[in-house]
C-alpha cells in the first residue's frame, strides 16, 4: 500500500508520515515499505542490500532540489516495486512552477496509485504562528534533542517579533492549499491536527492501509504507549523552563480561575542539555525516569530504520506548545488581533478571545506535562 500525505506544512504531516512508516514495519506486507519524505525535490534509485532489490530514496551526496521533471518522478515511482510512504507539499509545487499540463498527469498517477491523506488544521492562528517562528529559526522540524537546543536557545532567550504581513501571507497560502487539494486529488482520509494528533495512533491504525491484518500498536512493538514515548521525546529537549512553574500532580486542584493562571507562567530558558532535567517539575522528572528505558530502546530501534534507509530521518520532536508560542512571541496579542481581522475579512476560520486561548493552553499543557487537573 502506497501512502501520500498532502500538506501545507506546519500541520503535523512529517510526524504522520514517519509514524505511518514505523507502524507499517510492524505489519506484514509482500514488499518493503520505505519513506521518501517529499516527492518533488529529488529522488534517487539505488540497490538496497537490505531488501536485495532496487528502491527509491533521498541522496546523501547531492543537495535536494527541483532537478527532476514530474514525468521523471512518475517514472521512478512506477519502476520501483516497493511500497512508498511520502508527502507532497503545496509550496514545493508552487516553487517548482511546473505547467498545469505537466501537473495534471502527475496528480492522476498519484490518485491512481496512492492512499491519499490531506493534512489540515482548524486552528489557523497557531498554523500561521508556527510559520512565523520558522522564519526566525529556519527549521521546519528537528529530529534530535541537541538540534532543538541549538535551533531555539537564542530564540527563547531573546524572543521574537513576527511580521504580521508574513503571518497573513501564510494564512492566504493555507486557503490556496485547500483549493489545490479540492481541485486535483481524491482524498481517502483527512488528518485534522487538533482532533487527531492527541490520538494519532488510533487515527493511523484506523486507516484502510493494513488490510485484514491484526493491528499492532506502538506498545505491542516497543513496550511503551506512543503518547508516553512522544512526551518523553518532547521533555528531554524542553528548554522552555515552563514545566517547573506548572501545578504538580500532587496538588489536588488549582484555583477555579485557573484560566488566568497562564499569565503567571513565563519562559525561563535552559541553554544546555545537561540542565534540562533539573529544569523540569518533579512530576515530569518522575515521568521520564519511569519511561526512560523503553524510550531509549525504541529510539534505538527507530535509528536502525534510518540506517537501513527505511526512514529518511527519525520522529520529529514537538517544537513549541501554544503556551511557549504565547511567551516567546513579543507581539503575540497583535498577531491575534490581525488574525481575527483576517478571519472577519475572509470568512474562514474562527476568531479567538483571550479566554478561549487560555483554555486551549491549559488543555494542551495536560497533554505534555504531569499536572493536576486544570479547570
Amino acid at each position: 500500500m502506497n501512502v501520500l500525505i498532502l500538506t501545507p506544512d506546519r500541520v503535523g504531516s512529517t510526524l504522520l508520515q514517519r509514524l505511518i512508516t514505523v507502524y507499517m514495519q510492524s505489519h506484514r506486507y509482500d514488499r518493503p515499505v520505505i519513506n521518501l519524505h517529499e516527492l518533488t525535490n529529488g529522488l534517487i534509485k539505488y540497490y538496497s542490500p537490505v531488501f536485495n532489490c532496487e528502491v527509491l530514496g533521498k541522496s546523501n551526496d547531492r543537495p535536494w532540489g527541483y532537478y527532476q521533471s514530474l514525468d521523471e518522478i512518475t517514472q521512478l515511482l512506477h519502476t520501483t516495486d516497493h511500497y512508498k510512504t511520502s508527502r507532497l507539499a503545496h509550496y514545493h509545487i508552487v516553487n517548482r512552477q511546473d505547467s498545469i499540463a505537466d501537473q495534471v498527469p502527475f496528480y492522476q498517477y498519484l490518485n491512481d496509485n496512492f492512499f491519499i491523506i490531506s493534512a489540515q488544521r482548524t486552528n489557523l492562528l497557531e498554523h500561521a504562528l508556527s510559520w512565523g517562528i520558522q522564519t526566525h529559526s529556519k527549521k521546519l522540524n528537528v529530529y534530535t534533542h541537541q538540534e532543538k537546543i541549538d535551533a531555539f536557545s537564542n530564540i527563547y532567550h531573546d524572543r521574537i517579533t513576527i511580521d504580521v504581513d508574513v503571518m497573513c501571507n501564510y494564512l492566504d497560502k493555507y486557503v490556496q492549499y485547500s483549493q489545490w487539494v479540492n481541485n486535483h486529488f481524491t482524498v481517502s482520509s483527512y488528518f485534522e491536527y487538533e482532533t487527531h494528533l492527541p490520538r494519532i495512533e488510533e487515527y493511523i491504525l484506523g486507516l484502510d492501509i493494513f488490510g485484514s491484518q491484526p493491528r499492532q500498536s506502538w506498545n505491542d512493538t516497543f513496550g511503551i504507549e506512543f503518547r508516553d514515548w512522544n512526551r518523553c521525546h518532547y521533555l528531554v529537549s524542553d528548554i522552555s523552563g515552563i514545566s517547573a512553574q506548572l501545578p504538580g500532580p500532587d496538588q489536588l486542584q488549582i484555583q477555579h480561575n485557573s484560566v488566568d493562571y497562564v499569565d503567571k507562567v513565563d519562559l525561563a530558558p535552559v541553554t544546555s542539555k545537561n540542565s534540562i532535567l533539573n529544569s523540569l517539575s518533579t512530576g515530569d522528572q518522575q515521568f521520564l525516569q519511569q519511561h526512560t528505558n523503553q524510550y531509549i530502546s525504541s529510539y534505538k530501534a527507530i535509528d536502525e530504520l534510518i540506517q537501513h534507509k527505511i526512514l529518511t530521518t527519525g520522529i520529529p520532536i514537538k517544537l513549541q506548545t501554544m503556551m511557549e508560542k504565547r511567551r516567546l512571541i513579543r507581539n503575540f496579542d497583535q498577531c491575534v488581533d490581525v488574525y481575527n481581522n483576517w478571519v472577519e475579512k475572509n470568512g474562514i476560520g474562527s476568531p479567538y478571545t483571550d479566554s478561549a486561548l487560555k483554555s486551549q493552553l491549559l488543555n494542551e499543557i495536560s497533554q505534555w506535562h504531569a499536572v493536576s487537573r486544570l479547570e
